[in-house]
């Protein structure tokens, strides 16, 4: 006797896409307890995962400070595509520069500048301690340091840096580890710490009061030479490949080709040039929705595919042009596809995942892209401010007029309209629409609940692992019930209360 049906059987025939909320699935045996659950996962042949979690090259979502907290939670970012190559190279490196503890890019001062301009950032950022450098840059020769001491009693704020700032410092030399560099910031009885090189160049700072978030996490995603790994964006607008060959040299782990369809002789040409250039390094490929255009892409050298077409939160694709497909069946068909014919080539399902209930992992997916996910949070780009008394951040769709915008003005080789092939015509039909996300945290707090969340629901699932999930969705003990209107109501918090009792 079997309750529900197989993935087989709903997708396999049915003319419907369905997409995550019509779909439920139905509790399995529990043999263990929730400890053993491991949700560790790769999303290439290389490159494994702790937290099967990557966040969305999105000008508003993954930039370095995104990618390195994603990273040591497990997950991987992806660096978006709507900058500069200058500042997309520096993202890349900062991410790769990041030790544990160290503030790598600590905000820095010459000695011109004002005790004004000092107040301004410190009102803006909070931050009280400022090293003054030659150049006011990371990277140049460290001159002094200026600390709240320094100017809470000064009341001209024309004052310079050169003129306040404290030349008699005790700092680190690098290269040294953060248990070093914290035992020189204990006996040193100061607030912050400079590390410098032996040129006395300024290369990282540590902070007393961040000593207490310098513990290990064991989930952090890394290389061998215990860097950080990361990915970066690329479009297929001419002149990508010139791009991609100036990434290179910050050594991403993984190439991600952003595209809206990725089945397109412009993408099938870049993977087959990055792979003859670069052999070793991963791609991307994407989006796509349906198997022959995942097979035109794997057949072009491939690592990994993103799955979704009109499914994000903030994408209007599917209403603009008509083209697309629930996301669901396109995970699923997709995901069955690559293991059947292709050695179970990673997918990362993009759009549609809203919490960890969100059942992408159990339709074949390896991992989950977030924008909506993540957005909102202290670690994506961008201040926040007031909207109707709450505290909020922009969050917008590549394919928005605010996003082409930024693209045309940040890079020449298009960037985010180039993802929606748009970049001969005057006339930019939006894909994506612009919003704000409320003030959400921290996203390293964000992550660790939300797998606490797919690690419940696996368990109740009966299932260990990842690869335990698509065992069962294979050979069919995973069932599935296609849910009515009411049903997917009844599933949400639906609790009226008489507020007159």
């Amino acid at each position: 006797m079997c309750d529900g049906y197989t993935a087989s059987e709903i997708f396999g025939s049915s003319p419907i896409g369905y997409t995550y909320d019509d779909i439920i699935v139905m509790p399995g045996y529990v043999g263990f307890p929730s400890s053993e659950v491991n949700i560790k996962t790769n999303i290439t042949k290389k490159i494994s995962l702790n937290t099967p979690i990557v966040s969305s090259p999105m000008d508003t979502i993954t930039e370095a400070k995104m990618a390195i907290a994603m990273a040591l939670v497990g997950g991987l970012g992806f660096i978006h595509n709507n900058s500069s190559i200058e500042k997309t190279v520096a993202e890349v490196k900062k991410v790769k520069r990041f030790k544990n503890g160290f503030i790598t890019d600590p905000f820095t001062l010459n000695p011109d500048n004002t005790l004004n301009e000092l107040l301004d950032i410190k009102e803006k950022y909070g931050y009280t301690s400022f090293p003054i450098t030659e150049d006011g840059a990371i990277g140049s020769k460290l001159l002094g340091i200026v600390t709240t001491g320094d100017f809470s009693f000064v009341e001209d704020n024309t004052l310079k840096m050169k003129d306040l700032m404290t030349t008699d410092l005790i700092v680190g030399t690098s290269p040294l580890s953060i248990e070093e560099a914290n035992k020189l910031l204990y006996e040193s009885r100061k607030g912050v710490l400079p590390i410098v090189d032996d040129n006395y160049n300024l290369v990282a700072m540590i902070s007393r009061k961040d000593l207490h978030k310098n513990s290990e996490f064991p989930l952090i995603t890394k290389n061998e030479n215990k860097q950080l790994k990361v990915g970066v964006a690329v479009s297929t607008s001419p002149g990508a490949i010139d791009r991609v060959k100036k990434l290179m040299e910050a050594n991403p782990d993984i190439i991600c080709i952003d595209s809206s369809q990725g089945n397109t002789i412009y993408q099938i040409e870049l993977i087959k040039n990055i792979k003859q250039l670069y052999p070793d390094v991963d791609i991307l490929a994407g989006n796509v929705v349906t198997c022959k255009q995942a097979k035109n892409l794997l057949e072009a050298g491939a690592d990994c595919l993103r799955v979704g077409m009109g499914s994000g939160s903030i994408c209007i694709t599917q209403n603009v042009i008509g083209v697309g497909r629930g996301q669901g069946a396109a995970v699923y068909h997709v995901s069955k596809y690559c293991k059947d014919f292709w050695n179970n080539t990673p997918v990362i399902a993009d759009g549609g995942i809203r919490n960890s209930g969100d059942i992408a992992l159990t339709l074949g997916a390896n991992a989950v892209m977030g924008g909506n996910l993540v957005s909102g949070t202290n670690e994506t780009p961008g201040e926040y401010f007031l909207h109707k008394g709450i505290s909020v951040k922009k969050y917008r769709g590549m394919g928005s007029i605010e996003s082409f915008k930024a693209s045309l003005e940040n890079n020449k080789d298009a960037g985010g309209i180039s993802r929606y092939y748009d970049t001969e015509s005057k006339i930019h039909i939006p894909q994506g629409i612009s919003g704000f996300s409320p003030d959400r945290g921290s996203v390293i707090d964000l992550i660790m609940h939300i797998r606490k969340g797919i690690k419940a629901g696996m368990h109740a699932i009966g299932a260990k692992s990842i690869e335990d999930i698509h065992h069962m969705l294979s050979n069919g003990d995973l069932r599935f019930e296609i849910r009515s209107n009411a049903a997917i109501e009844e599933g949400r918090p639906h609790l009226q209360m008489d507020t007159k009792l």
